[in-house]
């Protein structure tokens, strides 16, 4: 296979179809998106043996225990690719939302109307399902789909992948509105992420690794996060108990997620009295604990850590801790080592809550809640293509109203400028 040749002609059928995806109708989408999860539900085996047979060559080939555990379907998960797409299809649409619509001393309304990008790419690594979720929410906005998975899941994502073009089918929309990229070569990627001419954006979903070879070399718009270097605050007028249970879940409901608090700062009036209690539950939980010379005197068997502990997204049973001076020095701290993925404050105090809020530099920012709810589905998106930590053209997680965009309009009624 010539990739750049078959990556361009992939591009040209994308930017083609996303034409009849921006004009489709709400119930032309749906109903490709109902046909799609019937699909999945009817090839249940055919994607468990594909999957299988992924799995298979994962494992001789040495993939490592947590993307082996991403990569593996089950029947449950089946079931929940399909739930996913009912979900989506159940979703208000965007697309041709009007709203801002103001009349002018001239006699002109002119508003704002939601529009699809166009065509989105998608990078992915190991998981199968993203497959399905990314097809789902860039199909319900309007957006023809680029889906590059990982060489790993070659075999379930092209399984899923008839699904989607069955759905499609059935409901009158050109298949190669989903595209999902047939080599597992390399450069494929390459060249997805310098086709402007066919390509809107790019959203890549991995390692940081995967990321940042993105980043470099795309000559596309990318929507992206780098680390998910997440913080809790345990401000001077915390409640002891609400701090130990959000700080609980933050860290160790799940290791490695991007919203998994990374680090625990403490007010130093409430340092004594809370910390050990931090600590001791966090050392139970198997978590190791590398803090400041204030937190090594309070936290027996803590570890002191480096500056650049401060800045790492560990995704394992490691976690910084700072002792700081106040909400004005721990909003200092955060702004200063954080990614700018999801800060919490814990306090009974309004007024610090406020000002956490006003002057933390992140997508999501949170009183009193722990940072793994930022998600899309916890934030009533329904489902979401990513999170975003750059400021244009989305922040934190992106759902549909993410992969869609503005135009300005105008209504008038044979208006002329004078």
């Amino acid at each position: 296979m010539n990739v750049k040749d078959y990556m361009e002609g992939v591009g040209q059928a994308a930017r083609a179809a996303s034409r009849e995806t921006a004009k489709a109708s709400t119930a032309a989408k749906d109903a490709a998106l109902l046909a799609m999860a019937k699909a999945i539900r009817d090839s249940r085996d055919a994607l468990l043996a594909a999957n299988a047979a992924d799995v298979a060559e994962a494992k001789a080939n040495g993939l490592d225990a947590a993307l082996l555990d991403r990569l593996t379907l089950t029947a449950k998960g089946i079931e929940s690719m399909a739930q996913g797409l009912e979900q989506v299809a159940a979703l208000p649409d965007p697309v041709g939302e009007i709203t801002d619509l103001k009349r002018r001393p001239t006699g002109i309304q002119v508003g704002k109307m939601r529009v699809p990008l166009g065509v989105v790419g998608i990078i992915y690594e190991a998981r199968p399902n993203v497959t399905a979720d990314a097809a789902a929410l860039c199909l319900k906005s309007g957006n023809a789909a680029i889906l590059r998975g990982g060489k790993e899941a070659i075999r379930s994502n092209q399984a899923v992948a008839a699904c989607v073009r069955t759905g499609l089918k059935t409901a009158g929309l050109p298949e190669t509105a989903v595209q999902v990229v047939e080599t597992t070569d390399r450069a494929a990627v390459g060249h997805l992420v310098a086709m402007p001419q066919y390509v809107d954006v790019i959203v890549p979903r991995g390692g940081k690794g995967l990321i940042e070879r993105i980043s470099k070399e795309a000559r596309v718009p990318v929507i992206k996060h780098l680390d998910g270097n997440c913080h809790v605050y345990v401000d001077d007028a915390a409640d002891p108990a609400m701090a130990l249970k959000i700080i609980e879940n933050a860290k160790t409901q799940r290791l490695g997620t991007c919203n998994t608090a990374e680090s625990v700062v403490v007010a130093r009036r409430v340092a004594a009295a809370q910390l050990p209690a931090i600590g001791k539950m966090l050392m139970t939980k198997g978590v190791e604990i590398r803090g400041c010379a204030e937190t090594l005197a309070l936290v027996p068997g803590a570890k002191a850590a480096t500056e650049e502990d401060y800045y790492t997204e560990y995704l394992a049973a490691i976690i910084s801790c700072k002792v700081v001076a106040d909400v004005g020095e721990a909003i200092e701290h955060i702004n200063k080592y954080s990614s700018g993925h999801t800060e919490a404050i814990v306090t009974e105090n309004y007024t610090h809550a406020m000002r956490f809020l006003r002057e933390v530099d992140s997508s999501s920012v949170m009183v009193n809640a722990s940072t793994r709810f930022a998600d899309g589905f916890e934030y009533g998106l329904g489902a979401e293509i990513g999170i975003s930590t750059d400021k244009f053209h989305a922040r934190g997680p992106v759902g549909l109203e993410g992969l869609t965009s503005q135009k300005w309009i105008v209504l008038g009624n044979g208006e002329v400028r004078g």
